[in-house]
């Protein structure tokens, strides 16, 4: 369930950036959902490899360098998807890849955290 929601909300975050900035597009709320789910895909395949690869860099930014392996899975993404999916460029990612992980901290505090 938490799953499908993120997939949802990460779509529908794709398609709000879209919107705002001319450098990231979408090019249907279908596209998005995929580019969700290879998103969601990559998370659970690549990153983590990404993540014990760049460890030191990691811990000497104090986790900073998060945000910029977040990027690179965008910029994968992008690569799979296609012409459906377009990043303009690696800054655009990095800014994408913040806003996402705000977006996504909130609503899972406020849905799935009901202490």
């Amino acid at each position: 369930m938490k799953w499908l929601f993120t997939i949802i909300i990460n779509a529908v975050l794709f398609l709000a950036l879209d919107g705002y900035f001319d450098s990231f597009s979408v090019s249907s709320f279908g596209a998005a959902i995929g580019a969700s789910f290879i998103l969601s895909i990559l998370n659970v395949l690549v990153r983590p490899i990404l993540i014990i690869l760049t460890l030191p860099v990691t811990i000497v930014t104090l986790g900073l360098f998060l945000f910029v392996i977040n990027a690179t899975t965008l910029m994968l993404t992008e690569w799979i998807m296609g012409d459906a999916f377009d990043i303009s460029s690696f800054g655009m990612a990095l800014l994408a890849s913040i806003l996402i992980s705000i977006a996504n901290l909130l609503f899972q505090k406020v849905i799935f955290d009901k202490e």
